[in-house]
């Protein structure tokens, strides 16, 4: 069933999803409203973050590109969370946007099997149900045997500035109209949600001197294994600024212009990452609230103000700003804006990102209800592997929660009503012992390279980091060093778990640590810290991989077992689980429900 698979849309989930599908030697269409827009980052010029960083090295050991990207571009490298438990540690990097963009569209051009072509895809045809072909703005229609749906926020998307609406995909762009409609006609439940952006300032009019400075890591690392070492990005500052009493007093006064607050918005924003006017309306006792002044690539004078998005209007947006002292001169480029826009239920996918209503549809990105480029490059790069593999005849591939971060998105958007903005918190993965951002490499470049997606040069560096840990291991358990009770000599890999002990003081002692990289010896000493831990949660891993071993058919009948209840049947009805697992994980359907089932499956 070989044959051409079509993306709608330019963005981070279209490229990777593009990319996975060239390289799986499918002829793949890639359709988007401009050429200069691929990849184009819309909002904050990062990339990563808690969760997000994780998700990012997770889609570099499948074989997408999204980390290199970040390294070509990155101008400042950070990682999150260190005074917490190195489970919740987290990569992020500021990027050169412009640079990001570049890199991303000249490896698109010269990747073989891959076209671009600029249009909108407006409509598609079903025959016995299954995808046919496109429909596009300007008539022509297109045979497919896949399409993949990644048309972010542009679906018939409408930015909101005060009492200002205009229709718009992004600033200064056109949405996209007839992709809703068709999707309706064909029997999907589609709704309305809102995400918004901060203004962008000119560098020139802020007060430098009255800010205080964000550095990056002084020896940071590379989200790719791809990159070269030693690793030496530029360490571009980021400077801080705080809201005060008199910025919130301002845009109090003014909630009546606010497009959120006067009603113009129908669609639901995301509570992790509210405007700056719900932030005074929703925590009044706090005086303050911090921004991030970043730079949206080396040498701009074009700053990304983090921290206040806002649907303020334009005057009072510069009003409020002004009251910080750092900013009293401050001149906007570009006004923070509100976007609303179209996304489909994504209860109505299966974990491969398949619709259930139509074979070879695919949805990947903020279609599906989430928010972020690195969420969605990572539903681009599995619709983009499951669609090729669709069309070769084979079985989809399906990440469990406990296998990557990505797992844990998928089973989320696929199990849960998405009625806001989706987000990854580290809090979202139960197994996040076992998915650190150090160690995903060692848990999913193997399936990368089995799928195709990662080159035998990538394959063997893989081979030789997990030799290199082994011995790490090896060389820990066998060597005693002085440092117990009494001045007693213990094997070091047992002076790891005492509290002021670190791999770094055991390498001044043990020679032969010294030749292992840092990546290596950190992942190895966090191996053994955590091993008792690590244990016990792959215990609870294998419990839970026994219900997701019980497959249920799609047109399972629930009202047929009297002993479910009522809103356990509704809801299964409804979301139709592919496994025993995924279904225990959807609210509303007890243990002792599942309990029946699985009796019944047994049977």
């Amino acid at each position: 069933m070989r044959g051409l698979i079509i993306i709608a849309g330019g963005g981070h989930a279209g490229i990777e999803a593009a990319l996975a599908v060239a390289k799986l030697n499918i002829n793949v269409l890639l359709i988007t409203l401009s050429v200069d827009s691929i990849a184009r980052m819309s909002c904050n010029p990062a990339i990563g973050g808690l969760a997000k960083g994780q998700i990012v090295k997770e889609i570099d050991a499948l074989g997408g590109i999204m980390g290199r990207a970040t390294d070509i571009a990155g101008i400042q490298f950070k990682m999150l969370n260190t005074s917490k438990g190195r489970a919740v540690w987290s990569p992020r990097a500021q990027v050169d946007k412009k640079l990001y963009s570049q890199f991303v569209r000249k490896s698109i051009f010269s990747t073989p099997n891959l076209t671009i072509r600029e249009g909108e895809v407006i409509g598609f045809h079903t025959r016995a149900g299954a995808i046919s072909s496109v429909v596009l703005s300007d008539g022509v229609i297109l045979d497919c045997s896949a399409l993949i749906i990644t048309t972010g926020t542009f679906q018939n998307g409408l930015i909101h500035i005060g009492k200002e609406t205009y229709p718009a995909g992004r600033f200064g762009e056109k949405p996209s109209r007839g992709l809703t409609e068709c999707l309706i006609e064909h029997g999907f439940s589609v709704g309305r949600l809102k995400t918004g952006t901060p203004p962008r300032l000119q560098a020139s009019s802020i007060k430098w001197d009255e800010t205080d400075l964000s550095s990056g890591d002084i020896k940071p690392l590379p989200f790719s294994v791809h990159t070269e070492k030693p690793f030496n990005p530029p360490n571009k500052p980021c400077h801080i600024v705080l809201t005060g009493k008199e910025c919130h007093e301002v845009l109090y006064d003014s909630l009546e212009y606010s497009a959120l607050y006067s009603g113009k918005i129908k669609g639901v924003g995301p509570r992790y990452c509210p405007s700056i006017e719900d932030k005074i309306v929703r925590f009044p006792s706090k005086n303050h609230h911090q921004l991030f002044l970043e730079p949206e690539w080396l040498g701009a004078n074009q700053i990304y103000l983090n921290g206040f998005s806002t649907s303020m209007p334009r005057d009072l947006q510069l009003t409020a700003l002004r009251t910080i002292p750092a900013l009293r001169e401050a001149q906007l480029i570009r006004p923070g804006y509100a976007i609303e826009y179209d996304y489909c239920q994504s209860t109505q996918l299966k974990r491969s990102l398949e619709t259930k209503h139509i074979q070879g549809l695919f949805c990947a990105g903020q279609i599906n209800g989430t928010s972020g480029y690195e969420e969605a490059a990572a539903q681009g790069l599995i619709a983009g592997i499951n669609a090729a593999r669709r069309c070769t005849n084979q079985s989809p591939l399906v990440l469990k929660r406990s296998d990557a971060y990505i797992g844990v998105l998928i089973d989320d958007l696929t199990t849960k009503t998405i009625d806001e903005p989706y987000r990854m918190f580290t809090s979202s993965a139960e197994y996040r012992l076992s998915l650190r951002s150090d160690s995903a490499d060692l848990r999913l470049t193997e399936l990368g390279y089995d799928l195709g997606l990662v080159t035998e040069k990538h394959y063997d560096s893989f081979k030789k980091r997990i030799e290199a840990i082994s011995d790490i291991k090896k060389i820990l358990r066998v060597t005693k060093v002085a440092g117990g009770a009494n001045g007693k000599t213990l094997p070091a890999e047992k002076l790891l778990l005492q509290k002021d002990i670190s791999i770094d003081l055991l390498s001044a002692a043990i020679p032969d640590l010294k030749k292992f990289s840092q990546e290596d010896l950190f992942t190895a000493e966090t191996d053994l810290i955590y091993y008792g831990y690590i244990a016990r949660e792959k215990k609870r891993i294998e419990h839970i991989n026994n219900l997701e071993n019980f497959s249920i058919p799609q047109n399972f009948q629930y009202h047929q077992l009297s002993n479910l209840s009522a809103e356990c049947i509704e809801k299964l009805s409804k979301i139709k689980p592919e496994s025993l697992g995924q279904a225990s994980r959807i609210a509303g359907v007890s243990p002792s429900d599942i309990n029946v089932l699985a009796i019944y499956l047994k049977r």
